[in-house]
């Protein structure tokens, strides 16, 4: 790595009037999130509504319905381009997302567990919860087992494994479930939705979320220096092991809580942390609050597609990957070589 590289990531650019365009402009969308709908509302209703004012309609449509399905569509973008960005930082890769540990496919076991043995709601997420922290967790025991080998390498490929494993488990269970009232919910819930989402559901999550985010913004000087390879940290006095299992408990954190809550929903992590790349450069400092703020407005974006495109709901899952695979083709086209 020479000197010009290891600028490019140490030299602060100014992004202060990027951060305050894009936290305007989430605003405003969220403000506009909340206005559509099947039962539409005016600017001035919306803005009653939202001071405890006006229509008491509109006051229940926007406080008990609209609010939380909003911020539920913020906390899981955000969470989810905040763990792409960790994961990519972390393995030096700009084709990792969130899911290369095996979280997702063991979140969703748990949660087709939960389905599967008729649990309440509450219980399905947390079992969710439980089933993605249990896979990684898996993956670190057994990757820890694995000697002489390159560690990176190993947690990937560990990861793959397990996350096949819990796909075909996952996969039994679909079978096994009653075709009229179990397969439908879990097909449902595996390609992620934000349906029904109420206040309670969010109030677990967000703190999960928060305790997951603090540690990575407290590392982002040593994830940056994780970045330059193994043998770099080591020379930079970076206790490499410990730096890379603390990154990795809070981005599945981040991602478990998420996924318990809304479901599978893919390429958010891996879309975002390109374009906050594009926009603010490799380091880690800049590109965690931007793949934030980017993240909550595009999954902000595509649930009031999901919700107001047809007269069914579509699922998440499905619109992320029609919207992120040609855009991600795009972004490959035209991108520049090499990770920086």
């Amino acid at each position: 790595m020479d000197r010009g590289s290891l600028r490019g990531i140490a030299r602060p650019k100014p992004v202060i009037s990027l951060g305050a365009g894009l936290t305007l402009g989430l605003t405003l969308l969220a403000f506009g999130a909340v206005m559509i709908g099947p039962y539409n509302l005016t600017p001035g209703q919306t803005l009653a509504a939202l001071l405890g004012q006006g229509d008491t309609q509109a006051q229940i449509v926007v406080w008990n319905i609209r609010l939380p399905r909003v911020a539920a569509a913020l906390l899981v973008g955000a969470a989810l381009a905040a763990a792409g960005a960790s994961y990519q930082a972390l393995f030096r890769n700009p084709l990792v997302s969130p899911d290369i540990l095996g979280v997702s496919a063991g979140a969703g076991l748990g949660a087709v567990a939960g389905i599967f043995l008729s649990l309440p709601v509450a219980a399905i997420q947390a079992s969710a919860f439980v089933g993605g922290m249990l896979a990684v967790g898996f993956v670190i025991l057994v990757a820890s087992l694995v000697r002489n080998t390159d560690r990176t390498l190993t947690l990937v490929l560990i990861g793959v494994v397990i996350g096949a494993l819990a796909g075909a488990a996952t996969s039994l269970l679909k079978v096994m479930a009653d075709p009229y009232d179990q397969l439908p919910a879990i097909t449902f819930w595996l390609l992620g939705s934000l349906a029904a989402t109420t206040t309670e559901d969010i109030l677990p999550t967000l703190p999960m979320v928060l305790i997951g985010l603090v540690p990575l913004a407290l590392l982002r000087w040593r994830i940056n220096v994780l970045s330059l390879g193994d043998e770099e940290a080591r020379a930079l006095g970076i206790d490499v092991s410990k730096t890379r299992f603390l990154v990795i408990v809070a981005a599945t954190l981040i991602t478990a809580s998420v996924t318990a809550l809304a479901g599978v929903v893919g390429w958010v992590g891996l879309v975002i942390p390109h374009i906050a790349r594009m926009l603010v450069g490799p380091g880690f400092g800049r590109l965690l609050p931007t793949s934030v703020l980017i993240g909550a407005g595009y999954l902000l974006v595509v649930d009031t597609l999901a919700r107001t495109m047809a007269q069914v709901e579509v699922p998440l899952g499905i619109l992320t990957a029609v919207i992120g695979a040609p855009f991600f083709v795009w972004l490959l086209a035209r991108g520049r070589r090499g990770w920086s």
